[in-house]
């Protein structure tokens, strides 16, 4: 068999940010993207962002702000990204929404890197928002007709849109996401008992921002191109970077944990097996690239993780499982890079 050349082993370490998500007091109001209105005072900055493989590359040159909120109807956030070259010309909701510059939203209520949530916003407001059963890396399939429920979404621009000429300064977009779509991934379940978090819950999320070199030309902006006549390859700033050339690596998102006030909640302990599990994952499909098949030596792919954590590979000619102990459970990987435990099957 052939390993899998979509997937990598990022650059940097796991160090995922974390967002302490305040409860929201009253309600937003009919949106508008202003982000100084009263609701969104008790909602905290979170911290900058990065170029998507880390900071080795260089840092974004125009920053990007973002706050969470949250109450028992929905997820609330308010985003502000400071450009002098605002523009965008896609129209349809669900189009290829980063053909322009925009902001991203990523969202996995679960943690098994499988089953979450992208939503794209342009300067026009103009929406794609999807559904992923895996990540692109592991032959997904991408939901385009799922919707969020429910989503309301509103811009507010400090200049003026595809105007070269005006005084631009950023734009800002405040965001709602009601519970019920985001509950659809629950396990075994038709529908769920409850669709709010409880303080302490955490999630998995990230942020990304695509910006693309523009030059002006006839008073429009118009994408630069490189030496070959194509436009340049756009900038991907994320709040959490993947080390990869890659939004979609849910394990190295941030965390987001509903608190009531900012309170300190503790991050999952059993993340030290899942990320050793799926640098396991990686290593096993690099090793398949070169020798054109998976290895049982797990060992000689992690070193003395392997011993620490028990680990374990079983391979068939196709597939191949990993598994991990942890506290006196058994953990385990697929090809795919899905986590689970063994009470979960």
């Amino acid at each position: 068999m052939k390993g899998n050349y979509r997937v990598h082993e990022p650059i940097i370490p796991c160090n995922p940010p974390v967002c302490r998500a305040h409860r929201a007091e009253g309600t937003p109001g009919p949106l508008d993207g202003d982000l100084t209105k009263p609701f969104w005072q008790p909602g905290e900055w979170l911290s900058d962002f990065h170029d998507i493989e880390g900071d080795s590359k260089p840092k974004p040159w125009k920053p990007t702000r973002v706050k969470v909120l949250w109450n028992n109807e929905a997820l609330y956030i308010g985003a502000e990204l400071t450009d002098d070259q605002i523009w965008a010309n896609v129209t349809e909701r669900d189009d290829v929404i980063f053909q322009d510059n925009d902001f991203e939203v990523f969202l996995a209520p679960q943690d098994s890197s499988h089953r979450y949530y992208e939503i794209e916003f342009n300067a026009r407001n103009t929406v794609w928002d999807l559904y992923m059963e895996r990540p692109q890396r592991d032959l997904v399939r991408r939901i385009i007709s799922w919707d969020v429920r429910g989503l309301e979404s509103a811009v507010k621009i400090s200049g003026k849109l595809n105007d070269p000429s005006a005084d631009n300064r950023f734009w800002s977009i405040e965001i709602k996401l009601p519970w019920y779509s985001f509950r659809e991934c629950a396990k075994d379940t038709c529908r769920v008992g409850r669709l709010e978090p409880l303080p302490g819950e955490i999630w998995r999320m990230d942020f990304s921002r695509v910006e693309w070199d523009v030059d002006v030309k006839d008073g429009k902006y118009i994408k630069r191109n490189g030496p070959d006549g194509k436009p340049l390859p756009e900038h991907n700033w994320l709040w959490a970077p993947t080390g990869v050339i890659d939004a979609h690596m849910p394990e190295m998102w941030g965390y987001l944990i509903f608190t009531e006030d900012g309170e300190d909640y503790p991050l999952p302990e059993e993340d030290a097996v899942k990320l050793v599990l799926r640098r396991l994952y990686y290593r096993e499909h690099a090793f398949a690239c070169k020798n054109g098949r998976f290895t049982e030596d797990a060992a000689a792919l992690l070193g003395d993780e392997a011993e620490r954590y028990g680990v374990r590979a079983y391979v068939t000619p196709s597939l191949f499982e990993g598994t991990a102990e942890w506290k006196g459970g058994l953990w385990h990987i697929d090809q795919d890079g899905y986590v689970w435990t063994s009470e979960e099957r």
